[in-house]
């Protein structure tokens, strides 16, 4: 890339409402990586959604909302009307021709969540049981010319962590919006239930996915080789479970491909479409 030291100016929404987390450190280390990788001056800012109510303005080139405990189902809550609000702030902002740079967003899990429910594009119900661990992940026919998975094998692996689950996409809500369905889960045969929906692009300029693409393979390696976190994963889950996930987080072709890839490829195609105009970053057609 070239660049002609443009700040690339991201928000990052802090969606975990004061828990400790990895997604966090995850998502400023993509950031900082991506930075140093492609020679560009990036600068984040943390807005903290649910504690502190604070929501970024439109002044920002690219938005990362994260993942977050609890019921995505709105409760009335302030912080839920703000966050709202700034979904419909950026979508009214891209859709205005006046506009000429648009603003990018991805959203991650809880982000994912609640911006179905918001724009009424499927159903949000809670699941039998927690999906945790590591999983294969299909792409539909629009996630398999998709430029942000083309590079990944498809099914690809990746980290999952939720409560809730996006079901039953409604096509009339998709097609008035224009989105797309990129990735289902894994076929269970044996499971009589109705596949999530795992990655949607919403428009040209906002992604999201109901998994983790932020996961960390080395550092959740490291955190779940604690003596602590086996011992409760073996508890909840398993020592199958356990192991399982213990094998892919070392795989370079799983956990470690796709998060080398989901988010730095936003960030990328962000940052082209971003200083394009100005004849200081290559284009990339998406």
């Amino acid at each position: 890339m070239n660049n002609q030291n443009q700040h690339f100016r991201i928000a990052i929404l802090d969606m975990y409402n004061g828990i400790e987390n990895e997604g966090m450190r995850c998502i400023k280390k993509i950031i900082t990586a991506f930075g140093e990788k492609e020679s560009v001056p990036v600068t984040y800012t943390i807005f903290d959604v649910r504690q502190k109510l604070e929501i970024p303005d439109m002044e920002f080139d690219a938005y990362v909302s994260s993942g977050g405990p609890g019921n995505p189902t709105p409760a009335g809550e302030a912080w839920e009307r703000k966050f709202f609000y700034f979904l419909d702030q950026l979508l009214q902002y891209n859709s205005d021709r006046h506009n000429r740079t648009k603003k990018h967003l991805f959203l991650i899990c809880h982000s994912f969540q609640m911006a179905c429910i918001h724009w009424q594009l499927a159903s949000v119900s809670k699941r039998r049981k927690t999906s945790f661990g590591t999983f294969p992940v299909y792409k539909t026919h629009f996630g398999r010319k998709d430029p942000m998975l083309t590079s990944l094998t498809d099914p690809f692996w990746i980290v999952d962590s939720r409560d809730f689950q996006v079901t039953q996409p409604n096509q009339l809500s998709f097609d008035n919006m224009g989105a797309k369905l990129l990735c289902l889960e894994k076929i269970r045969p044996h499971v009589k239930l109705e596949r999530a929906v795992m990655a949607i692009r919403f428009s040209n300029e906002i992604i999201g996915t109901q998994f983790h693409p932020e996961a960390d393979a080395e550092g959740m390696l490291r955190y779940f080789l604690r003596d602590d976190k086996k011992e409760t994963i073996t508890a909840n889950y398993g020592a199958e479970k356990y192991n399982d996930m213990i094998t892919h987080l070392n795989d370079p072709d799983k956990i470690m491909m796709t998060e080398s890839v989901i988010i730095p490829e936003f960030l990328k195609h962000a940052y082209q479409k971003t200083f394009a105009s100005s004849g200081t970053a290559d284009l990339v057609k998406y």
